[in-house]
């Protein structure tokens, strides 16, 4: 029962949300220490439900053949309308399946290591609540067989990250931050919901197989213009890049690390960030039959990943650092599927959520030893205070700066050899200066934080102190996953120099969903796979030395480096000031026209309605001194009345 994948972390937020954060449990006795271990255990345990389920499913679906791999359950109708029906069912194939894995086992993971994080906080029970309503709309966007169900877990995804992000609402900035997040998505949420309607409109439906049926018969799509099927893709890429955070709308991302920082992890690894790059890949119908739309999404793509790099270089909030890291690989899975590299994309998706939801942890692990400190500059030389976060934390560096044998590696080749063999020779040297920028600042976050010289404060020096194992298990974990996780999709042409065939599984498996690939090769190429490999390579190494020369073997140059460079580190440093720009162009001029508006309603429209009633309540509080209650004065007025309309009725008719 495929149901029960996305039903158990539903249960469990359901039994949290009714028994613990509502207060019940309490108030017939119960002690806090209780339900702290109980609600991590339920929330836990319903998620880890949902990942063995998953492995199930997924071993049954690696016993099929390629072209049968899909499995389907049907619950009910869900909107019968005439003709029209719209089913609540599910779908578990080959790329449903590998999200389904991710977001559950990584899912998991982030949930005992919130059990040890989130120990101490007022909130435990409540936290887990929306950590499992978050994998519960995680798993009904992946898993929907239609675009409306799909579209349920978009926006629930959407919700739970704005209860999450402003989980400490009373903090200020905090709260702004979910908003911020929510509203931000709203705008590209408009556009998916404009794909979804024209989808309905050329195709007559909103089932997957139908549409993909459709679009992929040539007869039916003769009487489709191009140009449609180019406004379906951008529309529904419109959607991804809020989601997916990719320019102009990323700028929500970077803010919600004001949430909880296994949060982050959850959403920059497992779950929401991810949906627009699956959502693009289950629709690669589309970006396969419009050069157009994919040539839009990979410069997007390519732009954002080298913008967001930029200004991780000189960021010194940890997570900031991260955050911006996270944009800028988003936009290597785009460039992946925007040159119709799907399996190479879902692949980096795969790798990033193992190293990503590593360094997310890991920086909540430094942030638990140093008191909630997030400034690398009052860090250093932590490595011998919490060596388990230190070396695991190096090897998530190590991953997404994509060293070789790593798993980043093989996924960033994958999408650097598309690029190139697919003709997009701007947009590759492009992703190869990025990777150079992703092994430098990576590197400085972990030498400023964990090598040379300790620059923390004495009030915290003492106190500094590894991580509980519920903590730093799935930091290994993690690690191992970063290491290995890569393997399953060694490129063919490595594989044939070690004597395997086939050696990207991983292309092979998730292939049975990519309904239309039209990419060819494009014209000759000077370089072979290897020196494609050996330029990623050089460009990490090239990075790396970079950043161990100026970290490292001789710090002073950093700042030399920031002050020749004096303009472009200001502006890299104020995020090129991208969300001034923002203010400048939409938030200050909606909040004056607000104002406008609101001194337009106070004024003249609130002041008619309250003027009308004014001048009634004085009309009748004149009136009502006529009211006297002495008999004679009723009968003089009566009297006084009656002459005069006997005076008007002669004078009018004259008499």
């Amino acid at each position: 029962m495929i149901v029960w994948i996305i039903l158990f972390p539903l249960i469990g937020a359901a039994i949290n949300g009714l028994l613990f954060t509502s207060g019940l449990y309490k108030k017939y006795g119960g002690d806090e220490h209780t339900e702290h271990s109980a609600s991590g255990i339920i929330a836990s345990g319903a998620v880890l439900l949902s990942a063995i389920l998953s492995t199930y499913y997924f071993i049954q679906l690696l016993s099929m053949d390629a072209s049968q791999r899909q499995i389907i359950q049907e619950l009910f109708v869900w909107i019968p309308s005439g003709d029209f029906t719209v089913s609540f069912e599910f779908m578990f194939d080959s790329l449903s399946s590998i999200m389904a894995l991710v977001i559950t086992w990584i899912g998991f993971l982030i949930h005992i290591y919130s059990t040890g994080y989130m120990h101490h906080d007022k909130g435990y029970a409540k936290y887990f609540t929306y950590l499992n309503i978050f994998v519960f709309f995680m798993l009904i966007l992946v898993l929907g067989n239609n675009f409306p169900l799909m579209f349920v877990g978009w926006e629930g995804v959407g919700l739970a990250s704005f209860l999450l992000i402003g989980f400490w609402y009373q903090d200020n900035e905090k709260a702004y931050a979910g908003r911020k997040a929510f509203i931000v998505n709203r705008i590209g949420d408009f556009g998916f919901i404009l794909g979804i309607f024209l989808i309905f409109y050329i195709f007559d439906s909103v089932n997957y197989q139908e549409v993909f049926g459709k679009a992929l018969d040539p007869t039916y799509m003769e009487a489709v213009p191009a140009a449609v099927i180019t406004t379906i893709g951008l529309l529904l890429f419109v959607g991804a890049v809020g989601k997916s955070a990719q320019f102009p709308l990323y700028v929500w991302l970077p803010d919600a690390m004001a949430g909880p920082t296994p949060v982050s992890a959850l959403i920059h690894a497992a779950t929401m960030v991810t949906a627009g790059a699956y959502m693009m890949a289950r629709c690669n119908v589309f970006y396969s039959q419009s050069p157009t739309a994919q040539m839009i999404v990979v410069s997007i793509a390519a732009f954002t990943a080298i913008l967001a790099a930029s200004i991780a270089l000189t960021q010194n909030d940890i997570k900031k650092v991260l955050a911006y890291s996270t944009v800028s690989q988003l936009g290597y899975m785009f460039m992946a599927i925007g040159v119709g590299a799907y399996a190479a994309g879902l692949f980096h998706l795969v790798t990033h959520a193992f190293f990503k939801a590593l360094l997310f942890l890991g920086s909540g692990s430094v942030i638990h030893a140093m008191s909630d400190e997030q400034d690398i500059r009052k860090m250093g030389g932590l490595r011998k205070k919490i060596p388990i976060t230190a070396i695991t934390f190096l090897i998530g560096t190590f991953a997404i700066a994509g060293l070789p044998f790593l798993s980043g590696f093989f996924s960033k080749d994958e999408i650097l050899a598309a690029l190139y063999d697919r003709g997009y020779m701007f947009h590759w040297i492009v992703a190869l200066i990025t990777v150079v920028l992703t092994a430098l600042y990576m590197l400085r976050l972990y030498l400023l934080t964990f090598e040379g010289k300790s620059r923390v404060p004495e009030s915290i020096k003492r106190y500094v102190h590894e991580s509980p194992y519920s903590m730093t298990i799935p930091l290994m974990v993690l690690a191992v996953l970063s290491i290995l996780g890569g393997y399953v999709g060694v490129p063919d042409f490595m594989g044939k120099a070690i004597g395997i065939e086939h050696s990207n599984y991983f292309e092979h498996y998730v292939s049975a969903s990519i309904y239309l690939d039209t990419a060819v090769e494009y014209g000759h190429h000077f370089f072979g796979h290897w020196a494609l490999a050996g330029f990623s390579v050089g460009c990490a190494a090239l990075g790396m030395f970079i950043a161990f020369y100026l970290y490292y073997i001789k710090p002073s140059s950093s700042e030399n480096v920031a002050k020749e460079f004096g303009p472009l580190y200001k502006a890299s440093y104020n995020k090129w000031y991208v969300d001034e720009l923002y203010d400048y162009i939409f938030v200050k001029p909606f909040a004056y026209i607000s104002g406008v508006f609101s001194k337009f309603d106070l004024g003249f429209i609130d002041g008619a309605v309250n003027g009308v009633a004014a001048v009634l309540k004085d009309t009748a509080l004149t009136l009502q001194t006529v009211q006297t209650g002495v008999i004679r004065n009723y009968a003089m007025l009566m009297a006084v009345g009656a002459a005069v309309i006997l005076t008007i009725v002669i004078l009018y008719q004259g008499f």
